[in-house]
């Protein structure tokens, strides 16, 4: 924002570029304006104003006051100040966007992280799972096999049994059988003879 101000020498109260500045201040701030700068001619006899650029940021921020002669050298400042700027600027967004780019791969890491972490306890549960049921049906086939091989014993000792048995075995203590396997043998006698 550039204001500027003459005063004509017919003028019988000398105005001072001081009695300007604050309302200016006011005016950069309302507009959004980044610098404020006082083209004047008042004061004509200090030095200070005559010397070159002023600035006056002690009492107002991005304020400057300058002559006339001035003007050109001050837009070429902020001219090259608004490059500079700019390529600040860039720099800046680039690094944010850099830094974006971690944060996304940071939250997309986590992501991953969490759902790989859930999918191995699950993998995890289900192997403990089968595990527990292959444990279970290894007892329950140990416990088969018992049973079986018990069966085989109790055959095997049935069969023994059965082959140790004979008629005079079956006989010995019963009368009555023996009385007729007797009777049955000399019936077979009398038939061979």
């Amino acid at each position: 924002m550039f204001e500027m101000k003459n005063e004509s020498d017919k003028t019988a109260t000398k105005s001072k570029n001081e009695d300007f500045l604050k309302e200016l201040d006011r005016d950069r701030t309302e507009k959004g304006c980044e610098y404020a700068i006082l083209v004047s001619l008042l004061e004509p006899d200090n030095e200070l104003y005559n010397a070159g650029i002023v600035d006056v940021f002690h009492r107002y921020p991005k304020m400057y006051v300058i002559r006339p002669q001035f003007f050109l050298p001050m837009i070429t400042l902020l001219r090259n100040a608004a490059i500079n700027s700019l390529k600040y600027k860039t720099e800046l967004a680039l690094v944010k966007a850099q830094n974006i780019d971690i944060t996304q791969f940071e939250n997309q890491l986590e992501t991953f992280k969490t759902a790989f972490s859930k999918n191995y306890d699950l993998a995890s549960r289900n192997f403990q799972t089968a595990i527990t049921e292959i444990d279970k049906s290894i007892d329950h086939l140990q416990r088969t096999r018992d049973a079986l091989i018990g069966a085989d014993r109790n055959l095997r000792l049935a069969n023994d049994k059965a082959q140790d048995v004979t008629i005079k075995k079956l006989t010995r203590s019963n009368p009555t059988m023996a009385a007729k396997f007797a009777e049955l043998k000399s019936h077979a006698a009398e038939a061979a003879e």
